[in-house]
């Protein structure tokens, strides 16, 4: 009688000491766990092989990714609920790592634990249900371990084509006709996403107080949404920096199009390597989480010293939770291997102090937490509407990353694990003058 599903389900009851909340549904046809909810369906016994020579989160991504480990229902009800499990247990991405010592302390614990002729039996079930074999492979789509000091030059560049030049058509799959990668600003309920990402161009765009004539610069500028955007509404003449080639090249043909090639140049260049400043403005919209806890400092003085005085930053970047007494700030395994390689999450108060060790004055934060968890679920939404031409144009686990990724990403934006928020900020000219109006919402006017 087929039972894998049960043993499966024991076998996680007894690593997490509370009932298993979804249905399981295994290789053999066998189905245990509540009627009524989403189903964590085991493909292939492979999936519980990788998480027995990968414990956690990695073991539970690669069988994801390969296609071996799947959920049916719900999927942002079946993350939520196994938030609750997994990543509020201290696991979430940003998350405090367990430090060396507690690390001991753990292997001392499922030593001590192995001698229980429960724990023993179920472990003996688990090597039994996963079969003989060394551990799989890792799915195709996982970045390459790297070596060396990370955000070097050649580093970074390498990370940036490994999330962006995946073929610019799977992304007009997942983001729609605007080709904006970062949180939108949903205005009315009603709001289609297309009508949020322009609101939030807009936005960025009154804040910086753009005017006729005046140099911006967009650091990290995607598929040069933003550029077009201030070029066309605001009359700026406009330089777009990336590090993706595909980007790159989408984005001239956008320019192109639009008959803007006098007025926007797209470079395939690093923030460090700009020199044709003073810039009026500054935009980096989704972009600093690629920069390094190490080397933010670099990374404002660097946008700080292309600014004239009086010139204005405004940086919209995810931002994680603050961490607790003695935590250690820990890269999210599935986010770092599939998603962003060497990407770093701060708290808004470090970026806010950054900044201002810079020079820069900052005037004004605006949180758009929520606004992010519904972006992502259009995302998501787009995606499955999609589903066999995003497949077609990358592969199908590039896919799974990105609907796994984005579906919990939402997750944890509406849970308040991360957050997003847009910092202005002045180089103030000699003598302290910031040259703004003298409430918010003049200058937002």
């Amino acid at each position: 009688m087929p039972d894998a599903a049960h043993r499966i389900r024991d076998i996680a009851e007894h690593a997490l000491s509370v009932p298993f909340p979804l249905r399981i549904r295994a290789w053999d046809g066998s189905e245990a766990g509540p009627a009524h909810a989403p189903a964590l369906v085991f493909r292939k016994r492979r999936a519980l092989r990788r998480l027995l020579w990968r414990p956690g989160e990695l073991g539970l991504a690669r069988a994801w990714v390969a296609g071996e480990l799947d959920i049916e229902g719900d999927l942002f009800a079946a993350l939520d609920v196994l938030s609750d499990l997994i990543w509020e247990r201290g696991t979430e991405a940003g998350g405090p790592a367990e430090p060396p010592a507690g690390r001991a302390e753990s292997a001392r614990k499922a030593l001590t634990a192995l001698r229980d002729p429960a724990t023993y039996r179920l472990l003996r079930s688990a090597l039994t249900l996963a079969g003989p074999g060394l551990p799989p492979s890792p799915p195709p789509e996982e970045a390459r371990r790297r070596s060396g000091l990370a955000h070097t030059r050649s580093r970074d560049k390498a990370a940036i084509s490994h999330h962006y030049d995946v073929g610019n058509a799977f992304y007009e799959y997942v983001l729609g006709p605007s080709m904006v990668y970062s949180c939108a600003v949903w205005e009315r309920p009603e709001t289609t996403l297309e009508e949020a990402q322009r609101a939030k161009l807009d936005l960025v765009c009154r804040k910086l107080g753009l005017r006729e004539g005046q140099r911006l610069l967009d650091v990290g500028c995607g598929w040069g949404s933003m550029v077009l955007h201030a070029a066309e509404q605001y009359g700026v003449r406009a330089t777009g920096i990336t590090l993706s080639a595909e980007q790159a090249a989408y984005a001239r043909k956008r320019v192109a199009e639009a008959g803007l090639t006098d007025r926007i140049e797209i470079r395939v260049q690093d923030y460090r390597d700009v020199r044709d400043g003073p810039y009026d403005a500054i935009s980096s919209i989704g972009m600093a989480e690629h920069v390094g806890s190490e080397r933010y400092l670099e990374y404002a003085r660097a946008l700080y010293a292309l600014l004239r005085p009086g010139g204005r930053l405004l940086n919209h970047q995810i931002a994680r939770r603050p961490l607790q007494d003695e935590e250690e700030y820990r890269i999210d395994e599935f986010i770092d291997r599939y998603v962003f390689p060497d990407g770093e999450l701060s708290p808004v108060g470090t970026t806010v102090s950054r900044l201002e060790e810079a020079g820069f004055e900052v005037r004004d934060v605006e949180a758009l937490r929520e606004h992010y968890g519904r972006t992502l679920r259009a995302w998501v939404a787009n995606l499955e509407a999609h589903w066999k031409q995003a497949v077609a144009a990358t592969s199908a686990g590039r896919a799974r990353v990105w609907r796994l990724y984005m579906a919990a990403s939402a997750i944890s934006f509406e849970r308040n694990s991360i957050g997003v928020n847009q910092v202005m900020a002045v180089r103030t000219e000699p003598g302290g003058l910031a040259g703004l109006p003298a409430t918010r919402t003049a200058w937002l006017s």
